[in-house]
């Protein structure tokens, strides 16, 4: 048992190692449908302001992390509604981000946890 799922989780960690390179693809196909997963390509609107002179740094980036959940739903019924700031700062607003949500993540955690 462990050892298949080893052997799967190492598939798996290949196949995102491979679709994160620049440039390539990883395609799924089966027999109704294809699909091809790549990495996100970059955004011309770094460190660029938006109308109100502001770009988005890690402070901006926690809180968007934090409030992520919310936004996608809110985001499914207002399409000027987007969880992720574009005229952002790079890899600061990046790891802000990550944090932010990590943290939401760590906080239910634990709730559900004490539940139990």
């Amino acid at each position: 048992m462990r050892k298949s799922l080893f052997f799967a989780l190492s598939a798996i960690l290949l196949v995102i190692a491979a679709g994160c390179a620049p440039g390539s693809s990883v395609e799924v196909s089966t027999p109704a449908t294809s699909m091809r997963l790549t990495a996100p390509g970059p955004n011309p609107m770094i460190n660029q302001p938006d109308l109100g002179g502001r770009v988005a740094r890690a402070g901006a980036g926690l809180w968007h992390g934090i409030i992520a959940p919310a936004t996608l739903l809110v985001s499914f019924f207002n399409p000027d509604v987007r969880m992720y700031e574009v005229h952002n700062a790079g890899s600061e607003y990046d790891i802000g981000f990550l944090l932010g949500l990590a943290l939401i993540l760590v906080i239910l955690g634990l709730l559900i946890r004490m539940r139990r």
